[in-house]
């Protein structure tokens, strides 16, 4: 995949029928001619040379189900967020406190 940047413009070459696939499915994804367009948005870090791949997260768009840290119990009914992501959630007295880009989620309150 190519990527060109010029100021504020990012456009993005694929370079095989894969790519094609997965920008077509990005685009369709990411695109609502009808709405709101989603956003994209960085996760962590990109450090070529820790790991040389970025992660994104698409604004609106609907995730798995959230795993929970069974060792750690939420003593009261409270929201949580993931500070990477900007993910919410709000989690019941008792449950376990959830888990989100590979960590804990904090406590709003």
């Amino acid at each position: 995949m190519k990527i060109t940047i010029d100021k504020n413009v990012v456009e993005f070459v694929p370079e095989t029928p894969a790519e094609t696939t997965d920008l077509e499915t990005l685009w369709r994804v990411t695109v609502d001619c009808m709405k709101e367009n989603k956003k994209i948005v960085p996760i962590g870090e990109y450090i070529p040379e820790k790991k040389n791949s970025a992660q994104f997260f698409i604004e609106g768009v609907a995730g798995g189900l959230t795993s929970r840290n069974k060792e750690h119990q939420v003593e009261e009914d409270a929201t949580y967020y993931c500070s990477i992501c900007n993910k919410y959630m709000n989690v019941k007295k008792g449950e376990g406190v959830p888990l989100c880009c590979g960590r804990d989620m904090e406590d709003m309150g």
